[in-house]
């Protein structure tokens, strides 16, 4: 007789296949932050364009709302990265 699988076996599978998923949006999400601090440390700097960091800024901003969007971060944390993120860019921006 075939043996039935149970259901708290399914579970896990499903569980370890979400882990994975949402390991890979938070990772993309944590690896745009940290391009566009950089290009605006550089741009304070001058050796990088202001214009590199208000594109990395808005592909920080899709990821983040992408991801919230989807329940990986909560919305108030995705709100507050953001803001966080304009805030640094404008202090750059109005500097120079």
């Amino acid at each position: 007789m075939a043996k039935k699988k149970s259901s708290a076996e399914k579970r896990h599978r499903q569980s370890k296949e979400r882990r994975l998923r949402n390991k890979s949006v938070k990772s993309s999400v944590r690896t745009s932050a940290k391009k566009f601090v950089i290009l605006v440390q550089k741009s304070e700097r001058g050796s990088a364009k202001v214009e590199d960091a208000e594109a990395a800024l808005r592909d920080m901003i899709k990821k983040i709302d992408s991801a919230a969007q989807k329940g990986i971060i909560k919305k108030n944390a995705a709100a507050r990265k953001k803001s966080r993120m304009q805030r640094f860019y404008n202090s750059v921006k109005a500097a120079q």
